[in-house]
């Protein structure tokens, strides 16, 4: 058995929990974790980078089995004293003409998502949120990363009509380790020493999740057209 677990987790993932867990069941078996980019997160667990990895949904997960975690609810970050701070649940009918920023490693997948993109592109999230609290546009995130980055100068609002952001726990597909086996249990709730942690096997991915993953492949390409004035989120 190897000496210890590596889980890769993405900026807002919440592994603590499973870590904690983790520690209690297997106190001679390090849980090592790291933070990991979006974009790369699914390769990470491909090319043995980390042994599973907490990720954001759609995504390349081609020769990985994933197990859907939960939805997170999308959300605006804008200036407190912005007029849409007003509201405290905002539709896309309210971005209407506003500036959208789209940073490099924007995780919402929402096509058709509403407001105008400005044309530079933020490296970062995280430098996103500087140029939303210096006024030069609305961030559309994740619940988790809005924490992640908070401001005092600045503020989120849920998006009641825009797609919620899938998270999931990837593993190699195919045959697991026991620790491997052990860590699903855990993320599913089994308790220390129930058999179904080792007979249930990781699913398969759906037909919805095979075809996302295929949508997430073309768009890494830059294969997928984007409507005319409108940026791809």
């Amino acid at each position: 058995m190897p000496a210890a677990l590596t889980l890769g987790y993405v900026p807002g993932g919440t592994p603590a929990k499973w870590a904690r867990i983790w520690a209690e069941r297997h106190p001679d078996v390090p849980l090592r974790m790291r933070t990991i980019e979006a974009a790369n997160a699914a390769a990470e667990v491909r090319t043995g980078g980390v042994d599973l990895a907490v990720l954001r949904l759609p995504a390349d997960t081609s020769g990985l089995a994933v197990i859907p975690l939960y939805e997170e609810t999308t959300v605006a970050v804008v200036p407190k004293d912005h007029v849409l701070s007003a509201a405290d649940e905002l539709t896309a009918a309210d971005f209407d003409g506003e500036p959208i920023l789209i940073p490099l490693d924007h995780v919402v997948y929402w096509p058709d998502a509403p407001g105008v993109p400005v044309e530079h592109r933020p490296e970062t999230t995280e430098s996103a949120m500087e140029l939303v609290a210096a006024g030069s546009g609305l961030v559309i995130v994740p619940q988790s990363l809005a924490r992640l980055h908070h401001r005092r100068d600045l503020t989120y609002r849920p998006i009641v009509d825009a797609p919620t952001c899938p998270v999931a726990l990837a593993v190699p597909e195919g045959p697991q380790s026991a620790l491997v086996e052990d860590f699903i249990g855990i993320v599913r709730g089994r308790k220390p020493g129930s058999s179904r942690a080792q007979a249930e096997p990781v699913p398969k991915r759906t037909a919805r999740e095979k075809t996302l993953a295929k949508q997430a492949a073309r768009a890494a390409a830059g294969k997928v057209a984007r409507k005319p004035g409108r940026g791809r989120r």
